[in-house]
């Protein structure tokens, strides 16, 4: 398969060693848990009034971010999501979620 696509802003390039950096090439892999700086925080903006719970400054692959989302989301039994460096859990869970992510290994993470 042509990865022509990928590279369409570039025009040209002189260098034989030129690497094409692409979206996929991108990702970067995920800190160990005790050094990840977790920010919990409650939010209503843009929300209708509904306050959800946000967990921000994961550092790490978006497969490892949904699956602490998830596991999150299941121990406080409501929904979210997990996108864009951000975890949604619906609900105020503040307290909860510190416990369980101090309990994970995650030794930094803090209320704001």
């Amino acid at each position: 398969m042509s990865d022509w696509k990928d590279r369409l802003n570039v025009v040209y390039s002189t260098n034989p060693d030129f690497k094409y950096d692409t979206d996929d090439e991108q990702e970067e892999e995920t800190i160990l848990k005790e050094k990840q700086a977790l920010r919990i925080s409650l939010d209503k903006r843009n929300r209708k009034g509904k306050a959800v719970t946000l967990i921000t400054g994961f550092v790490g692959t978006t497969e490892d971010m949904e699956a602490l989302g998830k596991m999150l989301k299941v121990k406080c039994g409501v929904g979210g999501s997990a996108k864009d460096g951000e975890i949604i859990v619906q609900g105020d869970f503040r307290s909860k979620i510190l416990e369980l992510l101090q309990k994970e290994g995650y030794a930094k993470a803090r209320i704001i």
